[in-house]
């Protein structure tokens, strides 16, 4: 079983490897010598270095405290989460999954093995508490892979504690600046390790490269040429698919369009691993993805883009296997909490938590086989033969001022429509339908305002957060109807097994209330949106 943990660490260099007194820096009491420990870790990758591209770390190490599998996912600088798994001769299964979206269909081999000699204090409070773990590492690389490249370096690690308040790290960095002591220029050991050795720098793939081949072909294997030494590297943290100065409505598109591939992919991991918003966001970027295929359909073939949209929507579908009956269980379960015990006859509570852990049952398997399918690791290759390949035409070298403005104002215009004829219909099934059409468009326009207000400015701004407010107000109302036609149906269940149907009735009509409320609001909102739109 693998364990995650947040790491939080900061690196730096010193040309004689010395250490200030570091008691003298707030909150530490007193600094304890913890002993010298012997590391051996071999990193693993694929041929053409994908993971490393990714600034993402996969070894196995023996020494130290935490022998095992290390695989570390990049969250912020200074900042990755770290999931361990215990040692063993090969790479556990839960750690080859959360590699897959980066790895896809290659092998992993073993790319380069560090030993480190480490010295290890640690700075701990009056209490005796732990602040943060310092460690003088004297490190010796060597190239398995590409190359037979050696190299020798000393650095200083400071890693904080385990729930630990970041600012600490601060004050350490300021005392050891004071010293002579800098930051590192390498993000980790293995980026310096490759930097250092024969093979250069991780590179980006070649245009083209990741096209979606024969089902089960390997993408990558062992034996394939690696990079050399002198080849351009790509930037360390940069997505393949960024456009570093978008000038033209092509680049602009392409940048939010490659942040929402390069977000499919990041988000993978935290997927698998059940984090909190990870099917969400996963689910969102998807939609991003396919609205600006939509929107800006002038700019990229529709005819490349739409079979792509395609998958995009399957996947959306698969991840929402399971989240939307656990989002609506939740509203339920808040509003029965909501009403006076007097108010619920019969077990609703245990009828709507055996409903919602229905939904949930087998949902979690399903959505990892998904990740694990060919569809899925196809769909990521095609994701990224787009990005390094996109299919431009005329309208993408134009202005992008106008181009974009353009395609905004058209799903704008879009929106107006399906507002203003939502509206007109009378209360019932025909006027949820429509603004359910219409909850939909305002997201699309949302997004492409996103996409579009590196280039315009203030104006898709404000377009931004009108879109988000009434996507918010016309959400609520769907997820009204969407309640109400829910306790209709445990209700005629709760009623065939002879159960008051009181309480279902009486939660159906303030979904009612709450629905009515929505569309009474909807109208000011719409009038402020339409007078406040800048395009």
């Amino acid at each position: 079983m693998a364990d995650a943990k947040r790491e939080i660490e900061r690196k730096y260099e010193s040309d004689d490897s010395g250490l200030p007194d570091l008691t003298g820096v707030a909150g530490v009491a007193n600094v304890l010598d913890k002993g010298t420990a012997e590391l051996d870790a071999t990193y693993h990758d694929t041929s053409d270095l994908r993971l490393a591209s990714a600034r993402v770390t996969l070894r196995h190490r023996t020494g130290g405290s935490d022998a095992g599998w290390h695989l570390k996912l990049p969250v912020a600088p200074g900042v990755r989460d770290e999931i361990h798994a215990p040692l063993s001769d090969t790479l556990p299964d839960e750690l080859a999954a959360l590699a897959r979206s980066r790895v896809r269909e290659g092998r992993l081999i073993p790319v380069i093995r560090l030993r480190t000699t480490r010295e290890i204090q640690h700075l701990v409070d009056a209490d005796g508490k732990l602040l943060a773990e310092l460690s003088v590492d004297r490190v010796r690389a060597e190239r398995l892979f590409g190359g037979t490249g050696t190299a020798q370096w000393t650095e200083i690690e400071v890693e904080l504690a385990e729930g630990g308040d970041p600012a600490f790290l601060d004050k350490v960095e300021k005392r050891l600046g004071k010293a002579g002591v800098r930051p590192s220029k390498s993000a980790s050991k293995l980026a310096r390790a490759l930097s250092e050795t024969k093979g250069g720098k991780p590179r980006p793939k070649k245009k083209g490269a990741g096209k979606a081949g024969t089902a089960g072909r390997p993408a990558v294997t062992a034996g394939e040429p690696a990079v050399t030494a002198g080849e351009p590297a790509m930037t360390a943290g940069e997505p393949a698919g960024t456009v570093g100065n978008p000038v033209t409505a092509g680049d602009h598109v392409m940048a939010y369009a490659g942040a929402q591939r390069d977000a499919i992919v990041e988000l993978d991991p935290a997927v698998r691993l059940d984090t909190e918003e990870g099917v969400h966001d996963m689910r969102v970027a998807t939609r991003r993805l396919r609205s600006t295929f939509r929107t800006f359909g002038k700019v990229l073939d529709r005819t490349v883009t739409d079979p792509i949209a395609d998958e995009l929507k399957w996947l959306a579908g698969e991840l929402g296997v399971g989240r939307d009956q656990e989002v609506l269980a939740e509203r339920l379960l808040a509003a029965l909490a909501d009403l006076p015990d007097t108010l619920v006859t019969g077990p609703v509570h245990d009828r709507m938590r055996s409903w919602a852990d229905e939904g949930e049952r087998g949902s979690r398997g399903r959505l990892l086989g998904v990740l694990d399918s060919e569809r899925y690791l196809a769909l990521l290759d095609t994701l990224d033969a787009f990005v390094a390949d996109p299919p431009l035409l005329k309208a993408a070298a134009g202005d992008p001022e106008k181009v974009l403005a353009k395609a905004v104002h058209r799903d704008f215009a879009k929106v107006a429509d399906l507002i203003e004829t939502g509206m007109a219909q009378p209360p019932g099934h025909d006027r949820d339908l429509g603004l359910h059409e219409a909850r939909k468009k305002a997201k699309r326009t949302r997004y492409a305002a996103e996409a579009a207000q590196p280039a315009l400015g203030k104006p898709a701004k404000t377009l931004l957060k009108s879109m988000k407010s009434l996507q918010t107000l016309l959400g609520e109302h769907q997820d009204s109807v969407m309640a109400r036609e829910t306790l209709r149906e445990l209700s005629a269940v709760a009623h065939a097994a002879g159960e008051s149907a009181f309480t279902y009735g009486l939660l159906y009509g303030r979904e009612e209330q709450r629905a009515a409320a929505a569309e009474a609001g909807l109208p000011e909102q719409w009038q402020a949106v339409r007078t406040g739109a800048p395009l």
